[in-house]
């Protein structure tokens, strides 16, 4: 596969050299994904997406450079531009395989293994962290991408699938919760966005939404995507393994319903 686009003078294209790409298609991500892989050659990713109000590019950069710095495991970041048309971010790999797809590994050790990640994730210090994911913040960024008409809602949940961006955002201000366990969150936290080799966890990955806000925010999504890989008999064990036994069901949808904004 060539790529579809010039690459931007400088890092880019001397680093790129002798590698082949091939597009990665799992994931959400508003970006295009291609791993990169050549003779005798580590294996990379680069993102590309188109440069506007809403991207995320330049925030996954900081957040990687920052977990890296907190003593975390993520990807390297290699390099990082734009050229007012595209932003670019060249990554290493991880090794290994995500949580979704680590087919020798039972299901039930790949929600402890999530579990466990989000634990140590959990306990870094809030104060340490300058990515604020807020409610005030949060709520804030789903309005604009709503009034921008970027919300996809043929995407929503089984549930809210039929109604618009509008109704569910009157429903997001109506039962926001008064208060927030607050808590350095991954904000994508779904079982592709965790890698595991050997048999351990070995890295956080599409870290683009990394902030402090509710513990719920990773829960919730956690759980989402359990239930959809797995089934929901393994809520309970995830739930255990990270010691929030009894979780708040309002809690757990409201985050939910937040996600559908992103």
């Amino acid at each position: 596969m060539t790529f579809p686009w010039t690459l931007p003078a400088g890092p880019f294209g001397d680093r790129l050299s002798g590698y082949r790409l091939e597009r990665d298609g799992l994931g959400r991500s508003a970006a295009s994904v291609f791993r990169l892989e050549g003779e005798g050659l580590s294996a990379l990713y680069l993102k590309v997406e188109l440069a506007g109000t809403f991207g995320e590019i330049a925030d996954e950069a900081a957040r990687l450079g920052w977990l890296k710095a907190a003593g975390l495991p993520c990807p390297d970041v290699i390099a990082e531009q734009s050229d007012g048309e595209r932003n670019w971010l060249l990554i290493g790999a991880l090794p290994g395989a995500d949580l979704a797809s680590a087919s020798t590994l039972t299901p039930l050790v790949r929600v402890e293994l999530l579990a466990a990640a989000l634990l140590d994730l959990h306990r870094l210090p809030i104060a340490s962290c300058p990515f604020d994911h807020r409610l005030e913040n949060r709520v804030a960024v789903a309005k604009a991408r709503m009034q921008a008409g970027i919300v996809d809602e043929t995407d929503f949940d089984a549930a809210r699938l039929g109604q618009s961006a509008a109704a569910l955002f009157a429903e997001l201000l109506r039962t926001r919760p008064i208060d927030e366990d607050l808590v350095v969150t991954h904000g994508d936290a779904c079982l592709p966005n965790f890698i595991t080799a050997e048999e351990r966890f070995s890295g956080y990955i599409d870290c683009s939404r990394l902030g402090v806000a509710d513990r719920y925010q990773d829960i919730a999504l956690a759980c989402r995507s359990i239930a959809h890989n797995f089934g929901e008999a393994l809520l309970q064990p995830f739930l255990d393994r990270y010691g929030l036994t009894a979780p708040e069901p309002a809690r757990l949808d409201y985050y939910q319903l937040l996600d559908e904004f992103f």
